[in-house]
């Protein structure tokens, strides 16, 4: 009897692509409403400042659900397998956000309306935090040795499609009536992840197991409570990697949430121009997360990242300089010059996470560590700079916070790359037996 063919590296990416698209896009759905509208709708009797505060406070509680996503799928990755998790993370992410557009507004319902919403945020954060892990584990447990930063940059893409077509899909509905936009088309891009999530689904289904994975269970080498396990040998590495999140949270919204509200109310943009710009940014990440997973095939993933992280230092202040003149073609310079810095750290993050952790616990670490360190580095970020913006009234406060998030990224993921090789000088494997001379030892 022929065994059924196995999918190809193509479409094991292109189901990891696919399904991380549909999940950011109906995250970043919420980031962006968020920035335009939903201070309006669900939170009226505040002031607009304090309004928007707290519908950016919906991003907080978002990220707040990815650990304990991260605990409950990395749990059932580690012990049954990395695609049955993906499927229902998926199916978990497109239902919350379908309520979302379903959701009656303060007006219909009261205070109940903006509880449902940050319920419905929590969900959204737990699938979310069940999905990453997966989808990069999916592509970098497949791919060879030789390709894996590179092929393992492309789960990472999914931000920037996702971000991409959330974006786009509003410069439309923005240019509607007001009325019409906010009684109805704030809600379309909530409704359509429906149908985006039926295509993943078809394509995740497909995809098998990771041979990684399948090796260590025919083994029996499971791990019987993975989170106890990743907490007693590699809290190091979990606390490491969080922290080493920093700078890219801190980057990332500056360049595609915060920039909507600092580039209208602030700088006096308008809201398709702030968009457009976003779009921009979003689209050149489509070139430059996998360009850096390609230069840290050859180079190192380290190396690639800390790189990263100090051209985010050093643009922080120059970028907001350029912002802050008002002029239009000095803000697409700033913001892109900016994404050179994110493409970087972020490419990179997923093989950097990947290799710090045994294949027995590496969804629980991976999982768990980005959850933390969203929590500490994404959660409040864009809370943090209206506040900043509140209490100083300029643009200093905020490229001094993004070039503190910076250095202490770099602290940590100096301190990771010292530990990964330390474990790979002990024989101990980051990412297959092979992996120790191939990722670690640069």
């Amino acid at each position: 009897m022929s065994t059924p063919a196995q999918p190809g590296i193509r479409t094991i990416v292109a189901s990891s692509v696919i399904g991380t698209t549909v999940e950011w896009f109906d995250f970043f759905a919420y980031s962006t409403a968020a920035a335009l509208i939903l201070n309006a709708l669900f939170f009226p009797e505040f002031d607009p400042l304090v309004g928007t505060i707290l519908a950016f406070g919906g991003i907080a509680v978002g990220y707040f659900g990815r650990p304990l996503g991260s605990i409950v799928f990395g749990h059932f990755g580690d012990r049954i397998g990395r695609k049955k998790m993906l499927v229902i993370s998926l199916v978990t992410m497109g239902a919350a956000t379908f309520a979302i557009g379903l959701l009656p507004t303060y007006a219909a319902i009261g205070v109940a309306a903006p509880l449902l919403l940050m319920l419905l945020r929590l969900v959204q954060g737990f699938a979310l935090g069940g999905e990453w892990g997966g989808a990069v584990l999916l592509v970098v447990e497949h791919a060879e040795p030789k390709r894996r930063a590179f092929l393992g940059s492309f789960p990472q893409v999914g931000l920037a499609l996702g971000l991409t077509l959330s974006t786009l899909i509003f410069i439309p509905l923005v240019a509607l009536p007001r009325d019409a936009f906010e009684t109805w088309g704030w809600r379309i891009p909530f409704l359509i992840s429906a149908a985006l999530v039926l295509v993943g689904l078809f394509i995740r289904l497909r995809i098998s197991e990771t041979p990684e994975f399948e090796a260590m269970r025919n083994e029996g080498k499971e791990v019987r409570v993975p989170l106890w396990e990743t907490l007693k040998t590699h809290l190091g590495q979990v606390l490491l990697a969080a922290l080493s999140f920093a700078v890219i949270g801190a980057v990332f919204y500056m360049l595609f949430t915060f920039s909507l509200t600092y580039g209208t109310e602030f700088i006096g943009h308008t809201e398709s121009q702030m968009l457009a710009i976003a779009t921009v940014c979003s689209l050149l990440s489509l070139i430059g997360l996998p360009l850096a997973g390609w230069l840290a095939d050859r180079h190192g993933v380290a190396r690639v990242f800390i790189i990263g992280t100090v051209i985010s230092i050093v643009l922080a202040f120059p970028a907001f300089w350029l912002i802050d003149t008002g002029s239009l073609a000095a803000a697409y310079v700033a913001y892109i010059a900016t994404t050179v810095g994110f493409c970087a750290t972020y490419g990179t993050m997923g093989v950097l996470y990947a290799q710090a952790f045994d294949v027995r616990i590496r969804y629980t670490g991976m999982s768990l560590a980005l959850g933390i360190g969203t929590i500490v580095g994404s959660a409040f970020v864009p809370m943090i700079y209206l506040e900043l913006l509140n209490i100083f009234e300029q643009s200093w406060s905020i490229a001094l916070y993004m070039v503190l998030a910076g250095i202490v990224t770099l602290v940590s993921a100096t301190l990771l790359q010292r530990l990964n090789r330390r474990r790979a000088a002990q024989g101990e494997s980051t990412l297959g037996a092979a992996n120790v001379a191939e990722g670690v030892a640069r």
